[in-house]
């Protein structure tokens, strides 16, 4: 089945890709949004990612957006990027206005000029207490208005909805996933800052797993 995956360049969207090709059997074409973001970075890191995989991969250039998007430090260079764990409030500052009902729109649209069945994204469980598009309801609820905006249902699907990040990370080791081409970093630095939620959330995951960390994080 031909299908579309979001990817961001992340460890998650990363492995969901190699998850979808070489476990589900998938003909994956990667997508990847550049809304106008901090860190637009993590795109370069998705192509590495997808050529490292041979996936077909393309960007969608939706960079107006930003100045729609505003009250997200991921949008307005004038809000910091919040240090610490995601588990801390502050972390709300990083959420994009419906983010991913706007790239999930579009990959639906990219899949059936693509002829493809389907769109995965890689919502996991550690992100449902900070983003309200990445909860079990809102999968659901948009699952049903993509399955009727096109003669042929579109599927969506989270594979990983109900995962955590360490059990995301022990699989791509499994799937041999370049995890060291992968990028998480809200700052989009040179180098991981190492201190912001998802650099924090990175590191956590392969600690809990197990797997050696492959990033180059700045010093602290």
């Amino acid at each position: 089945m031909k299908v579309v995956v979001l990817m961001s360049g992340g460890l998650d969207s990363s492995v969901l890709a190699a998850y979808a090709k070489r476990e589900l059997f998938c003909d994956v074409h990667g997508l990847g949004v550049n809304y106008g973001q901090r860190h637009a970075v993590e795109l370069q890191h998705a192509a590495m990612v997808a050529a490292a995989m041979d996936i077909p991969f393309q960007v969608a250039d939706l960079t107006s957006l930003r100045g729609l998007l505003g009250g997200s430090s991921q949008t307005d260079a004038s809000i910091p990027v919040p240090e610490g764990h995601y588990a801390d409030e502050s972390m709300k500052a990083t959420v994009v206005p419906n983010r991913n009902m706007i790239m999930l729109s579009v990959a639906a649209g990219h899949a059936i000029a693509l002829g493809a069945r389907a769109v995965l994204y890689a919502a996991h469980s550690g992100d449902h207490p900070i983003y309200p598009d990445c909860r079990p309801q809102f999968v659901l609820a948009l699952a049903e208005a993509m399955a009727l905006c096109h003669y042929e249902p579109i599927q969506l699907t989270a594979p990983f909805v109900n995962r955590s990040k360490a059990n995301i990370a022990r699989l791509g080791r499994d799937l041999s996933v370049p995890m060291d081409l992968t990028w998480s970093c809200y700052k989009g630095g040179e180098k991981h800052c190492g201190k912001c939620g998802t650099c924090v959330e990175r590191r956590e995951a392969f600690q809990l797993a197990g797997v050696p960390d492959p990033t180059v994080y700045e010093p602290a």
